[in-house]
């Protein structure tokens, strides 16, 4: 029995829209496969919504969960603890980039940024500093929905809405654009001049300044832009020397969707504070986690009466059923090498997608890092002009794309692949051959 259209809200949707275009009611998923109530079948293209890397139904986290479901499926974190979160937070410091020596377990995404986002002005203010309150944040950057999260946000389509009850006072900085670089540099090979605009930002404001918050190589929601390593090594620099702390979202970037397990080792930096999630639990439950350094984690360290502590706190924290997900999640990047073996497919996808669409008149730029490819339309290739907003290109080639079977979703007019990486190399060729059919319904 479905609801009546409306009574479920979906996200970042115009309802609007699903009166001439049903929304698709999934039954069932199977690896890399969806199957709506018809039994229609559809490759999962974007992992729904970036989390699903090993496919759905993964029988090896679906037993993960059980076996810990007939154990112990919730308890406060605040004064108890459990064998699951322990471990994993054991796990996640001796993976993660060095230095960060401490987890603290939120929900999701946003709630990750917001946990960082106040320690880090926590962490001035416990030193007797709280006028460093402010944080500095990329054009095109995104981290999350939340109005903390929102108000670093450097993509007005997601923030305009909610101005006038944001956090105000941040600074947003103009941020590396590859593809349109004034200096026509190539991103493979410059030493990102472009990191002039952020270092005079730190010089001017580094009084007022808590963190500076980034999504490493890859800035996904913000139009899938990719910028090289030497940006990310020119801020932990200057950070550096500006007394700011740094804070790396890697919610999308992470557990190697860019290649790496966790993206900032591309640039060989750590940061100050790192966020997780999304593929964390392979997608089959939420869970994030933010990585903080023994010198922010002994800024909280206190006695009760000087009001120190990190008072922020989730009801599931640290929930035991997705902590087990994600040791188990961990288990398969070790026992199955997905690092190593995720590298020929991603170069496979990245080679069929710029051969299948490199030579369309409106693809301005096929652009890969790691297991992600996205492709940016264009009015003219020439002069980079953007089509027409009002035409919404991208939904429909999106809507193309669903009738044969891809969910492909768009960005605007930016599409993008974003496959689990259990997807085969024959998928593979299915995937591209299919998603350019898409575009060729729509842009001949």
């Amino acid at each position: 029995m479905s609801a009546k259209p409306g009574t479920l809200w979906h996200p970042c949707t115009q309802m609007k829209d699903h009166e001439d275009f049903p929304v698709i009611r999934v039954a069932r998923g199977q690896g890399i496969y969806l199957f709506d109530e018809g039994g229609k079948r559809y490759l999962d293209a974007v992992s729904s919504w970036w989390v699903n890397i090993f496919g759905h139904a993964n029988p090896r986290i679906a037993s993960a969960i059980a076996r810990q479901a007939q154990v112990l499926e919730q308890v406060i974190l605040a004064g108890f603890s459990h064998g699951p979160a322990e471990e994993l937070a054991e796990r996640l410091t001796a993976l993660a980039p060095a230095g960060l020596g401490h987890v603290f377990y939120a929900d999701n995404g946003s709630s990750a940024v917001e946990v960082a986002l106040k320690m880090a002005h926590g962490f001035f203010r416990n030193h007797g500093r709280a006028g460093k309150f402010r944080f500095a944040y990329l054009d095109n950057g995104y981290h999350g929905e939340t109005l903390g999260a929102l108000a670093v946000c450097g993509e007005d389509l997601y923030s305009e809405q909610f101005g006038a009850i944001m956090p105000q006072g941040n600074l947003r900085v103009a941020g590396p654009d590859c593809w349109r670089c004034p200096q026509g540099l190539s991103r493979e090979s410059c030493d990102a001049p472009c990191f002039q605009a952020m270092g005079e930002t730190l010089e001017r404001h580094a009084d007022e300044i808590a963190a500076v918050i980034v999504e490493p190589l890859l800035q996904c929601a913000g139009g899938f832009r990719m910028y090289p390593p030497a940006y990310l090594r020119r801020l932990r620099q200057a950070t550096r020397e500006a007394g700011v702390l740094l804070i790396l979202d890697e919610i999308a970037t992470a557990f190697g969707r860019t290649g790496t397990l966790f993206a900032c080792e591309q640039a060989g930096i750590s940061p100050d504070l790192m966020c997780v999630s999304k593929g964390i639990t392979g997608g089959f439950l939420p869970l994030s986690a933010v990585l903080a350094t023994d010198e922010i984690y002994a800024a909280f360290y206190a006695d009760w009466a000087e009001r120190k502590a990190f008072l922020h706190s989730h009801s599931y924290t640290g929930n035991p059923l997705a902590c087990a997900a994600a040791l188990e999640t961990l288990n398969i990047f070790r026992d199955e090498d997905v690092i190593v073996r995720n590298r020929p497919k991603a170069a496979l996808l990245a080679e069929m997608v710029r051969e299948r669409f490199g030579g369309h008149p409106n693809v301005g730029e096929v652009r890969s890092l790691g297991f992600v490819t996205a492709v940016e339309l264009t009015a003219d290739r020439a002069t980079k002009a953007p089509l027409p907003a009002a035409n919404r290109t991208g939904l429909h080639i999106y809507r193309a794309g669903l009738k044969r079977g891809l969910l492909w979703r768009n960005l605007g007019d930016i599409l993008y692949f974003m496959p689990p990486y259990v997807i085969t190399e024959e998928e593979i060729d299915r995937l591209t051959r299919d998603a350019r059919a898409a575009l060729g319904e729509v842009l001949p």
